[in-house]
């Protein structure tokens, strides 16, 4: 297996920057980008309204602080972690609400960068097949599957960092915010979880990346509402660690939070950021 690098700086809370070594803390004011490392954004649960204006003050807010910081800091790509559509997701490749909560608000061309998605639990309750179809519609917007896997190459190195992107609501069931239910009650379709949990597998075991980070809706650990996740603390946790990843990041509590948990002398970063929409 390949020997993992530890990595991690985190910028304004939303951004991840990665090196070929490690770095000193720094200040997000006082940073300068360079050419010798990889930048890009997690944002989760940024969704929007279903109802007029269609998006909330906040999510306006991010985008704009997003914008600003995408100029500075030269950001390579965007990770939206789910729920990019409150409340019930899309209905078709034709909804409005592509143009309305996400074309109209993200609009500064400094956000005209890769975004690569996931679906979340309410996107889930819509049509998430539309929103991975709306991939040949418009070009940033990349969503060719439920789960997949990126690569990139860290400027200035050799050094590489893969992403798995997980569909957690295929692998441990929805759950309804507007109810006292805080734990999926399981798969919908305990033959795709199980599919994807296999590939997942593989993936993890097959990466020769220096930097291997998992990506999904759900938390694993969190300290907030939803609290850990039981399905993937009991199925995802042991492979972070046996696989050596270097961080799980997600959304879905809507706040901003950094974990870490050592265990089999390897400390995984959780990173939850899920307060683009709602605070």
């Amino acid at each position: 297996m390949m020997e993992r690098l530890s990595f991690l700086n985190l910028l304004a809370c939303c951004g991840i920057l990665l090196t070929r070594a490690s770095v000193e803390s720094f200040t997000i004011n006082n940073y300068q980008a360079d050419h010798n490392s990889l930048r890009f954004f997690v944002i989760g649960d940024w969704g929007g309204l279903p109802q007029f204006p269609y998006r909330t003050f906040i999510e306006t807010a991010v985008a704009g602080r997003l914008a600003k910081f995408a100029d500075s800091l030269q950001i390579h790509f965007l990770l939206a972690l789910g729920d990019n559509f409150y409340y019930d997701g899309v209905k078709n490749l034709h909804d409005p609400r592509f143009k309305e909560t996400y074309e109209d608000v993200f609009t500064d061309p400094g956000l005209n960068l890769p975004w690569y998605l996931i679906a979340g639990n309410h996107d889930h309750n819509g049509n998430v097949s539309a929103q991975i179809a709306y991939t040949d519609k418009v070009k940033r917007w990349n969503f060719p599957d439920f789960y997949y896997n990126l690569t990139f190459a860290i400027p200035g190195s050799d050094a590489r960092v893969d992403v798995v992107m997980l569909d957690t609501v295929q692998l441990c069931g929805n759950v309804d915010d507007f109810v006292d239910v805080r734990q999926p009650a399981g798969p919908p379709h305990v033959g795709s979880a199980e599919k994807q949990w296999a590939w997942l597998e593989k993936q993890l075991a097959s990466s020769r990346a220096e930097y291997l980070l998992v990506a999904g809706h759900y938390p694993v650990y969190s300290i907030a509402k939803h609290g850990p996740t039981d399905c993937l603390v009991k199925r995802l946790q042991p492979m972070l660690y046996k696989y050596k990843v270097n961080a799980y990041l997600c959304g879905h509590d809507h706040n901003i939070q950094h974990l870490e948990y050592s265990q089999r002398n390897w400390t995984v970063n959780y990173f939850i950021s899920g307060s683009a929409n709602f605070v």
